[in-house]
């Protein structure tokens, strides 16, 4: 581990009509989900445009970033630093990560916008650990979470960060997590929609209180569990 903190290159945020067409594309998908899933599978064989690789199709997952683009990070360049309200601020790389005992779990991934994709496996350090590494302060009650894309953000309680089920997940569908997926490390939250799993993960501080990520902060449930949260009542409850 080191010290200090690297440089976070800073994204370029995917502009106000995009953002509002993907939430008006979870709106629907509340309301019809799996008649969304084939229209998307349509969609995806004849748009020419390619926006519709941001979206899943075939059961499968697809690119998709809040911003233009997102440099890559690999073992030499990689780092994630946790600090804020703790005793042992501290910065892990890659291997570090390695080290730490490995969990693995395999729950449904859904999403917000309707689509589910099953029995997807995540492995990778529970983030309980992290935080008792480094020493949480008495008056600390929420974790954020910062990403190397310059721009997006999630947030959780600190008791729903200490729960067996949140990883900094190392690998998915039983290889390393790639750029596209959001690797070399991703945040993943078991129980709730995806947006709260954030992609490309560089940062993770310990708040007195949860501020909204980038998704709340247009709209979404801050507390996101499936099933009981953004107006959805047919998803399973991990």
């Amino acid at each position: 581990m080191n010290p200090t903190r690297p440089d976070a290159p800073q994204g370029t945020p995917v502009g106000r009509r995009i953002v509002l067409g993907m939430l008006g594309l979870g709106a629907a998908g509340v309301a019809a989900a799996p008649l969304l899933q084939r229209g998307v599978e349509a969609l995806a064989r004849q748009d020419p445009t390619g926006l519709t690789d941001a979206l899943p199709a075939g059961g499968a997952f697809r690119y998709y970033s809040v911003t233009a683009s997102v440099p890559p990070k690999n073992a030499r360049t990689y780092r994630l630093r946790v600090d804020g309200l703790v005793d042992r601020p501290s910065t892990y790389t890659l291997a570090d990560l390695r080290t730490e005992p490995q969990t693995r779990l395999v729950r449904d991934v859904q999403c917000v916008t309707g689509w589910r994709v099953p029995e997807t496996p995540f492995e990778g350090v529970r983030l309980s650990r992290l935080l008792d590494a480094a020493g949480v302060r008495p008056e600390a009650r929420a974790v954020r979470f910062t990403c190397f894309d310059g721009a997006y953000s999630e947030s959780l309680t600190l008791e729903q960060a200490r729960r067996d089920d949140v990883l900094v997940a190392l690998r998915m569908q039983d290889e390393p997590v790639s750029h596209e997926h959001g690797g070399p490390v991703r945040l993943y939250v078991a129980p709730m929609y995806f947006y709260k799993s954030a992609k490309w993960l560089s940062g993770i501080t310990v708040t007195d209180a949860v501020r909204p990520g980038y998704w709340e902060e247009r709209g979404y449930d801050v507390d996101a569990w499936v099933g009981r949260s953004n107006g959805r009542e047919d998803a399973p409850t991990v």
